[in-house]
């Protein structure tokens, strides 16, 4: 049996359940279509989707269709959970894209566009909800031709009255289309250059070839919510999109695309598997996303999970999807077996922070929790906070802050305090700067580290080498000076994390009878702060790249707002009564402005942000953050802290 692994993505409220739940009724899988307005839907099982009528977590089905097995992950659309969608993106080969006929091209919809092209997946767009009324679908299809050039229309909306209530499977293609797949096919340019008949089949082998080959993007049309369109949707999944390699003979390959917890049975882990088979109680080598060593897990079942159906197999073969319960350490992300090609692609990055207490001063069943939760979804952390007794937690937005305390409550049965969400800063040198320390007493001692730290442009990271022979600095202590630089750098001069910079280790020193293997995690803190604070640590603020669209009653009023916000913008693009406003604005200033947008135009104004980088911001309009844990530039107390002498109490 064929097996096709699709995801399916799209802007919140453009009925992507609504069509998952078609896609398992029309293929005979459950005998009617759930609905979000009866909280039944098969995908959205969480009682926080249910109530709230959104996703929040990728969701899991099964069809067999044509001798074909689809495996379907059902991601959130709202831009919180975005993390979901980037998971689900590890283990899919080809997308359905679902756009509203009413709504159009919103701001995710652009946003899984560019991964969709930069993973170079296969993709079909379903145009859903063509029976609302005032569609007008020549303006969505408009839209999404700005996307894609390689548009190809495979029905077509019946028009009557204002609503286009069916649809029809296009059987006579017109000229415009098949010289449109000409550009893309020579053979078929051949064949249409030597006045050879064209017929159905041969227009379906072209367009079969070229959305593999990610040159063209099948387009249908339909309604969900009546089931108008579904089945032609189906045929279109099972002819044209990808069939997953079937490599069970190569090395053991897969990742680890998501994480659940259930009560009685553990940590579940749902593989995608690339090559190789996994059967119960095999012993699997497992390595975490960040790198390490490998560490080993025993497989203690295997079933496939479909909505809240599980079905004992007891294998997992290449090229398929399912759920193996007994990796107790295991983390979404990680490696199964040999990494074999890129499965990674990041899409967002928490830009926002909150606290989170129990009531409790120490309150481990919390920090249990939301680590299990943090294990299910790496976009978050958390750090606890002895001086405040706090978790601090890095999140999306508010409705992830609503998730995870409904999950607290209902899972763990906590009930938690959030602050109000704060803004994330990071710092960077703002010239070069360097640090030195000699960690040679009270004895047996010995560590030198002179380090080096120089700007680099904003995007760049941070980069680490060495210029100290290995006579002067073992090769291994020089891996701990590295590794201990990457845990220091997460709080800078400011408490923040520090970024864009490359860091030299440029001097040191070892003794062959005093040193200890600890003592450059001890003395590489101390170098780098200093080296940093010669640099003069620089704050910089999250910048977004906002687009605002509305009436152009509305455009002095835009402009005024975001030069209030201390944001930047070009030249307003006036055209059919709307008007376009590009824009910069930091995210500090700017958090409540959706709210405020969309009260000014009466909810019809769009706006899409998205993350452009990070931009310096002076102390003043910025925040810097106490220090968490013992300064290393308070020498004596820290060394007495690594020494285990004194206990950290801040």
């Amino acid at each position: 049996m064929r097996i096709i692994n699709l995801g399916i993505l799209a802007h919140i409220d453009s009925g992507k359940t609504t069509t998952c739940e078609q896609l398992l009724h029309k293929s005979g899988v459950i005998r009617s279509a759930g609905t979000i307005e009866n909280k039944n839907t098969h995908t959205d099982f969480l009682d926080i989707e249910r109530q709230r009528g959104i996703s929040v977590r990728s969701g899991n089905a099964v069809i067999e269709y044509k001798n074909t097995r689809i495996n379907i992950i059902d991601t959130p659309g709202h831009m919180d959970f975005t993390g979901e969608v980037e998971r689900a993106l590890y283990a899919v080969d080809c997308v359905l894209l679902i756009i509203s006929a009413a709504e159009g091209i919103q701001s995710q919809t652009e946003i899984f566009w560019k991964c969709i092209e930069d993973l170079k997946l296969p993709v079909i767009i379903f145009v859903n909800k063509i029976d609302r009324n005032g569609c007008n679908l020549e303006n969505v299809y408009e839209q999404i031709s700005k996307l894609s050039s390689g548009l190809f229309e495979l029905n077509k909306a019946v028009d009557a009255g204002e609503k286009h209530c069916n649809v029809v499977e296009i059987d006579e293609f017109s000229e415009e289309q098949i010289l449109s797949l000409c550009d893309m096919d020579s053979d078929l340019a051949e064949k249409f250059l030597s006045n050879k008949k064209i017929n159905k089949s041969d227009i379906i082998a072209s367009v079969s070839k070229n959305t593999l080959l990610c040159n063209c993007v099948p387009v249908l049309y339909g309604s969900a919510f009546f089931g108008t369109g579904i089945e032609l949707l189906l045929n279109a999944i099972v002819t044209y999109m990808p069939t997953a390699e079937n490599n069970e003979n190569d090395e053991l390959s897969g990742v680890i695309y998501k994480i659940e917890h259930e009560s009685g049975m553990g940590k579940i882990s749902h593989v995608r598997l690339f090559g190789g088979q996994i059967k119960n109680r095999d012993t699997l080598s497992l390595t975490h996303r960040a790198g390490g060593e490998p560490f080993f897990e025993k497989a203690t079942q295997i079933r496939k999970i479909a909505g809240v159906n599980k079905k004992d197999t007891g294998l997992l073969t290449a090229g398929d999807i399912a759920a193996i319960y007994g990796l107790s350490n295991a983390k979404t992300g990680d490696i199964i077996g040999k990494m074999t090609q890129q499965h990674f692609y990041e899409i967002a990055a928490p830009l926002l922070s909150v606290k989170v207490t129990d009531g409790n001063p120490n309150p481990t069943q919390l920090i249990k929790a939301i680590g299990e939760l943090c294990d299910e979804d790496p976009l978050l952390s958390y750090e606890w906070e002895t001086s405040e007794r706090e978790v601090l937690v890095k999140v999306m937005g508010d409705i992830q802050v609503e998730t995870l305390e409904f999950l607290l409550k209902e899972r763990y049965n906590i009930n938690p305090a959030f602050s109000k969400p704060t803004v994330i800063y990071k710092e960077t040198p703002s010239k070069s700067g360097k640090g030195f320390e000699a960690y040679t007493m009270p004895k047996p001692c010995w560590a030198v580290v002179e380090l080096k730290i120089d700007p680099m442009p904003r995007g760049y990271g941070y980069s680490f080498e060495s210029n100290v022979r290995e006579m002067d600095i073992y090769t291994r202590y020089q891996n701990h000076v590295q590794a201990s630089l990457q845990e220091t750098l997460k709080q800078g001069i400011l408490g923040w994390e520090v970024i864009d910079f490359k860091a030299t280790l440029i001097g040191g020193q070892h003794h062959l009878i005093h040193t200890h293997p600890l003592d450059f995690f001890v003395a590489t803190p101390i170098a780098f702060l200093r080296a940093l604070t010669d640099a003069c640590s620089q704050l910089l603020e999250p910048i977004l790249n906002v687009r605002l669209t509305a009436d152009n009653s509305f455009v002095s009023r835009i402009i005024g707002d975001i030069t209030a916000m201390r944001g930047t913008f070009d030249s307003p693009v006036m055209s059919k009564g709307e008007v376009i406003v590009e824009c910069e604005l930091p995210l500090a200033t700017s958090l409540e402005y959706p709210i405020k947008f969309a009260s000014m135009t009466s909810g019809k104004g769009k706006i899409k942000s998205q993350l452009k980088g990070y931009a310096e911001c002076p102390l003043e309009l910025g925040q810097t953050t106490p220090r968490r844990g013992i300064d290393p530039l308070d020498r004596s107390k820290w060394i007495l802290y690594r020494r285990h002498a004194i206990q950290d109490k801040t």
